[in-house]
């Protein structure tokens, strides 16, 4: 009797974590001898979508420049590994209608905006091939082709934000880095630029940190939010944070969160410098 052979299962290593591409321990921050936030825990991997919220002046803005390294932490770690590349678009500025420089050329400064000089003809050919690729390649990436070669300031707000993304985004950052994008924007385009960053995230991988006043047109594509409020900070998925007993631990006095018949959220009893916009920031 030939006994039949034992067949051993292959042990499956455990896949590999992945690398997030931005980690912040205990992160604090001080200007003018004032913490402005502290205690700062957060983990964003490939294609996240955060939120930093909170009211005016607790210091939404100083977080994204501590990331970029403009503003140092008075605390704790900041990592961003070697293989994050950050492309930022500041606080939204207007240009003025008479402004004539097109759409693609502003574009592609933020791939070659740094140098100086004019090219030299005939030098580097494939080079400035390749960089008008990317240009092209960003400017579709954000459906803005239909306009790239209108002067900006011919474009909307709208055109001009996406415009201003397409910037962004030329250098093929894995972490973007976005202050307030959807601020001076008209509903339709809060929610097609809000759209756009969602698909951006989910279909291209790159991680969205963005200063938001407002979360509602962002609400249900978000992965976290980091809420600044009292010079502390909380962290996590959106329905853990944005709740009545997790923001009245944070401001350490009562506060409501409501949500509408259309889904928007609404936070009462916040102090007065947080009422204004009369929705949750």
């Amino acid at each position: 009797m030939t006994a039949a052979p034992i067949e051993h299962a292959m042990a499956t290593a455990p896949a590999p974590a992945p690398i997030p591409v931005l980690e912040l321990r205990g992160a604090a921050v001080r200007v003018g001898g004032r913490t402005l936030w502290s205690d700062v825990d957060l983990t964003v991997q490939a294609g996240e979508f955060t939120a930093v919220l909170g009211p005016n002046g607790v210091g939404k803005s100083t977080l994204v420049k501590t990331l970029l390294g403009s503003v140092p932490a008075a605390a704790g770690e900041i990592r961003v590994p070697n293989h994050t590349r950050i492309g930022y678009l500041p606080q939204r500025r207007s240009f003025d209608a008479g402004v004539r420089v097109r759409g693609i050329d502003l574009v592609r400064l933020g791939l070659d905006g740094h140098r100086w000089g004019i090219p030299v003809p005939g030098l580097n050919r494939a080079r400035r091939r390749a960089e008008r690729d990317r240009v092209e390649a960003a400017i579709e990436q954000v459906g803005a082709t239909a306009y790239a070669h209108r002067p900006i300031g011919q474009c909307s707000g709208g055109e001009q934000q996406r415009l201003l993304l397409a910037q962004a985004l030329v250098t093929r950052p894995s972490l973007l880095l976005l202050d307030e994008p959807l601020d001076s924007l008209d509903l339709p385009n809060q929610s097609a630029i809000a759209a756009l960053l969602g698909r951006i995230c989910r279909e291209d991988g790159v991680s969205v940190v963005m200063v938001a006043h407002d979360v509602n047109p962002i609400l249900h594509r978000l992965d976290q939010v980091v809420y600044l409020a009292e010079g502390r900070a909380v962290a996590g998925p959106p329905d853990q944070v944005i709740n009545s007993d997790t923001l009245t631990r944070l401001y350490g006095a009562p506060v409501e969160v409501l949500r509408t018949a259309d889904g928007r959220l609404v936070v009462v009893g916040v102090p007065e410098d947080c009422r204004s916009c009369g929705t949750c920031c």
